[in-house]
């Protein structure tokens, strides 16, 4: 493939820096060679030159926590309970391509069903399917009758547990999905109350970590967040009621944090009326605003923040993961730090930052094009002009 320079737009590079005014960006098939202010760079002849004067040009948006088999309406689960695989799998199809448009270019899913997921990746890998890469988990591990019980591995005590971790490991889960705390959206089982113990959420870990893949807790209530940071985890999902114990302890391990902020969010916002069961919408209720204080504190302390927004729940939709954004800086994160969650820290949460979430030479060409600049206006993400995957333009 040829030589193509965008060139003219200001260029954010998703590493933090300032941005590049009249910037140039030089790709080969799916590569970037060069980047840079736009004169003086050598393209050398027959490069196709794009001229994005007055745009603004960063990376990809990389979205740490996604369930792309689930439809966000009122209940998911409902619906994929009356409906055949074959349809939940033309959902995750259809739901793939709204991701990839709407700028995600990679992504990680965080729970799936009868490994309709692992399906999923493997198509998008071999062409089958559009849609941005991924990371897969497959079944999510939770104690029986726990959190996600109704599309996850049920699982008690530590050799029952690191069986379940095995088994996803086996089937092609890149990163293994582990309950440590109950949740809004399951029936009878309360957000901050613990559930697997730290002994078996460290079985699971320990299996993953010898298969050199990565671990991630659903963790809202403070004893069950301590107990997966103590066993040793990778990220911490939602992270509800955070205290100073457990922000410094995730310092000190490098631990991240997906907040997830829009999920209670948009159950709120939609409530009863939006046919969300009434029990979601209290529970969202009674743990919104523990969760901004939390986000906040956690930014604060400098724990390493990752973009995510458990797209797949109650009208959070797939192709508005930057509303994700917008809450963050509207919680008092600086749009620049807003960016590099959902590019630089999301590639090095989902250990892809060799090749993926910075436009630098030698860098995989994911890039999206936006009518504004983001730092000024953040909404702005929410219309993306333009999406290229791995050099190509998203038609």
């Amino acid at each position: 493939m040829g030589k193509v320079l965008f060139k003219g737009m200001t260029l954010i590079d998703g590493t933090g820096n300032p941005p590049i005014q009249n910037a140039g960006m030089l790709i080969e098939g799916e590569k970037i060679l060069k980047v840079g202010k736009a004169e003086g760079l050598e393209i050398g002849e027959g490069t196709q030159v794009i001229d994005l004067t007055g745009k603004t040009l960063m990376p990809g948006i990389i979205n740490s926590h996604v369930h792309v088999i689930m439809e966000p309406i009122g209940d998911p689960f409902s619906l994929m309970a009356k409906e055949s695989i074959a349809k939940t799998t033309l959902r995750g199809a259809a739901n793939l391509k709204k991701l990839l448009k709407s700028g995600v270019t990679f992504f990680r899913d965080m729970g799936g069903y009868e490994y309709i997921d692992i399906e999923l990746k493997k198509s998008v890998n071999e062409g089958f399917i559009e849609g941005p890469e991924f990371l897969v988990s497959g079944k999510v591990l939770t104690m029986t009758g726990g959190h996600g019980y109704l599309m996850g591995r049920e699982c008690d005590g530590v050799d029952e547990v690191r069986k379940a971790a095995r088994e996803q490991l086996k089937a092609g889960a890149d990163v293994i999905k582990i309950m440590a705390t109950g949740g809004v959206m399951t029936p009878g089982v309360e957000p901050g109350s613990p559930q697997l113990t730290k002994e078996e959420i460290q079985a699971a870990v320990e299996e993953a970590h010898k298969a050199g893949r990565k671990t991630a807790a659903h963790a809202q209530g403070t004893t069950g967040i301590k107990n997966a940071v103590m066993a040793g985890i990778d990220s911490v999902e939602h992270g509800i009621f955070l205290d100073d114990e457990v922000i410094e302890m995730m310092v000190e391990k490098g631990v991240y944090l997906v907040p997830t902020l829009v999920a209670p969010y948009f159950i709120i916002e939609y409530g009863e009326e939006g046919g969300i069961p009434a029990y979601v919408v209290e529970k969202s209720k009674r743990v919104m605003e523990s969760h901004l204080e939390s986000f906040r504190k956690a930014y604060k302390a400098g724990v390493k923040i990752a973009m995510g927004t458990d797209a797949g729940t109650p009208f959070n939709y797939h192709d508005k993961s930057a509303y994700e954004l917008k809450l963050m800086v509207e919680a008092g994160m600086k749009p620049m730090d807003a960016i590099v969650s959902s590019t630089k820290v999301a590639a090095e949460l989902l250990g892809i930052e060799k090749d993926y979430g910075t436009l630098e030479q030698g860098k995989v060409a994911d890039f999206i094009v936006l009518k504004d600049n983001p730092l000024e206006n953040i909404e702005t993400l929410l219309q993306v002009e333009r999406v290229y995957k791995k050099g190509k333009l998203v038609e």
